[in-house]
């Protein structure tokens, strides 16, 4: 990875991390084995120094006239936090993540940070309960990566002795097109020789600067003329839609009280982790992400019920990867998916979950969606940031879901730090639509889920956890499609 501006979608992030807390949060169960965390650190900085994710951060462009840059970095000291409970147990570990959740990194100082935890007991772990853990909970900025490339992030931190950073991370990397946007080209065509004196100053900013007024104008024609383009993509959608030859979009839902919360902006985070065995959340015919939303749907319904809350339609908000773009870091759209609580067989219910999921993903995979991203992709960064700026953040009419089932399968069980792994697990940032989110997250034989609230929304966590818990179990044992 080369040095570079961010891309539209990563430069929203970091503008939206001065607003809410997008911040990803990846945790890590290890054997604790003893190792001094002297030894921990040390091999910490010796293994970021190898991934070229983790040897950057931002550097802003005055007066917002080009988008950040990324510029190499070394590791600080303060990157590596080791952090002591009141009692080394897992209650209190939960505790202290929650702690950590109401915390950013400064990108433009270093865009990631490790949280060690020594010697916890209770750790989730079949069969090993009784054996201390180290927990990790790696804290990385958006505007760095998004939940897939943040994985391979970890795997390549976390990867067993001997095995290379640089070649875990290649396959990561390997369909990312490194070269810069054509306008970004001419504009730097059109600067060259007036940068040429700045650089010879020895300062890079007024460079980035000038680079980004000459820029401007071709950015400018570039967004009227993609404007433009998009507007007939999205007609064009609209008539393939009304033909049947794309599923429709899915309609709104109504927000819950989880939806909505009195106070401004979140009070608390708290957490709660579910650790299964694999085998029970791969069912045949049905994969991890469907029967996690069928378990999240039955209990969703019914902690809602027990509040008096009746509801017709419950739906979730789903992460979908999409393939990588040139020099962008978060490639993904989120989908809408209806979670059918009006189907009381789970059985149906979950195939009818996979059917909409599989349409939501077939529209969004559609290449004539597309079109208002690549609108944003040349948008000048002063315009984009207004935008985001004052992107509103109270809830609305009608939301594309009422919680967030993020999935992702962090590979084989082949990680080491001071011990082999045991489980992993991850934590969707709630905001003010949001309160209440869940992290699906596969490690070898081990599903993870992890459940994220706020408790000034939903205040009795270990209810919707052990109801959650209860609905797994009942998914994990319906028929095979």
């Amino acid at each position: 990875m080369r040095v570079n501006r961010v891309a539209a979608q990563d430069a929203t992030m970091f503008w939206l991390s001065a607003r809410t807390r997008n911040d990803l949060f990846l945790l890590y169960s290890f054997a604790d084995e003893g190792v001094p965390t002297a030894v921990l650190r040390a091999l910490i900085e010796t293994r970021s120094a190898e991934i070229a994710d983790l040897r950057v951060r931002l550097r802003a462009v005055r007066g917002d006239l080009d988008y950040p840059a990324w510029a190499p970095c070394d590791f600080r000291d303060d990157q590596f936090v080791e952090h002591h409970l009141p009692r080394p147990d897992w209650p209190h570990l939960l505790d202290a993540v929650g702690e950590l959740l109401d915390t950013s990194v400064d990108a433009e100082v270093r865009p990631w940070r490790v949280h060690v935890f020594r010697a916890v007991e209770g750790a989730p772990a079949p069969g090993v309960e009784s054996e201390p853990a180290t927990v990790v909970l790696l804290q990385m900025s958006h505007a760095l990566v998004d939940g897939r490339r943040a994985s391979a992030v970890a795997r390549a931190l976390f990867a067993l002795p001997g095995v290379g950073a640089e070649a875990v991370m290649a396959e990561s990397d390997s369909d990312a097109d490194s070269s810069r946007d054509s306008v970004f080209g001419q504009a730097r065509a059109l600067g060259n020789r007036a940068v040429g004196f700045l650089r010879g100053v020895g300062s890079s900013e007024p460079v980035d600067a000038v680079v980004g007024l000459m820029a401007t104008p071709v950015q400018v024609a570039q967004t009227v003329t993609r404007g433009v383009r998009a507007y007939r993509a999205q007609r064009e959608l609209a008539r393939l839609t009304a033909a049947g030859a794309v599923p429709a979009p899915p309609s709104g839902f109504t927000p819950t009280p989880l939806n909505r919360s009195a106070a401004e902006g979140i009070s608390r985070h708290a957490v709660r982790v579910i650790v299964s065995d694999g085998a029970d959340m791969r069912r045949a015919g049905r994969t991890v992400t469907v029967l996690a939303l069928t378990a999240v749907s039955v209990a969703l319904a019914e902690y809602l019920a027990l509040r008096g809350e009746s509801v017709d339609r419950l739906g979730a908000q789903v992460p979908m990867a999409v393939p990588a773009g040139a020099d962008v870091r978060n490639n993904y759209r989120g989908l809408g998916v209806d979670l059918h609580v009006d189907e009381p067989d789970l059985s149906r219910r979950a195939d009818r979950i996979a059917d909409e999921l599989a349409e939501r993903r077939i529209r969004a995979g559609h290449p004539l969606l597309g079109a208002q991203e690549r609108v944003t992709a040349v948008t000048p960064a002063r315009v984009l940031r207004r935008d985001t700026e004052s992107y509103p953040l109270d809830t609305p009419d009608s939301i594309a879901g009422h919680t967030v089932v993020s999935s992702v399968h962090r590979g084989a069980a082949d990680l080491h730090f001071g011990g082999p792994v045991r489980f992993t697990g991850g934590f969707p940032a709630i905001g003010s639509v949001m309160h209440l989110t869940h992290g699906i997250h596969g490690l070898g034989d081990t599903v993870t889920i992890s459940v994220h609230a706020d408790p000034a929304v939903l205040p009795d966590i270990d209810v919707y956890t052990e109801l959650l818990r209860v609905a797994l179990n009942r998914v994990s044992a319906i028929e095979p499609r």
